[in-house]
């Protein structure tokens, strides 16, 4: 059986409209939110053996926050320029040609993208995925190509609002 966790990264800023939107970095609600996101994952025990990540500056935060967290070696992080702005389509191929030595896949990424990716891969439908929330699936699959509807149900949802 094969693992994946989902991470939207945390709220982003909005304050400098020059900025592209691949560059817009933690707003500071985010900047508070990710600590104690990054701690829960831990606390967790979602270690996964990889980590892919999207490159745009507020997903790359939020992945480097778990990934030392959780005390990942940097081969087991990965930047993925397609992560971002990607369909839950586009997602899911990404994550069919992972390595099946992989048995946990993270992927820190955007919406709609992983909310869509969710509900696909769990035929469950989510009230929202918003930023900072963490969902981990357990996947009735053996190998990542086998990734398709209705294959996981979800272990744990998690997001700062449930901490307030």
């Amino acid at each position: 059986m094969k693992k994946l966790t989902l991470i939207r990264h945390a709220k982003s800023s909005w304050d400098d409209p020059s900025l592209n939107d691949f560059d817009r970095p933690l707003n500071k609600r985010g900047e508070r939110d990710l600590p104690a996101m990054a701690k829960r994952v831990r606390e967790f025990g979602l270690v996964p053996d990889y980590l892919l990540t999207s490159g745009a500056v507020r997903a790359l935060t939020t992945a480097r926050a778990v990934a030392d967290a959780l005390q990942l070696e940097p081969g087991q992080v990965k930047v993925e320029p397609e992560l971002y702005a990607c369909s839950s389509r586009e997602l899911l191929q990404q994550l069919q040609r992972q390595s099946d030595r992989w048995r946990h896949l993270m992927v820190v990424g955007h919406n709609p993208g992983l909310e869509n990716l969710a509900c696909y891969l769990t035929d469950e439908r989510l009230a929202k995925f918003p930023t900072a929330a963490v969902l981990h699936l357990h996947l009735h699959i053996t190998r990542w190509t086998d990734l398709a509807e209705s294959c996981g149900s979800v272990e744990l949802f998690d997001y700062p609002k449930l901490h307030r």
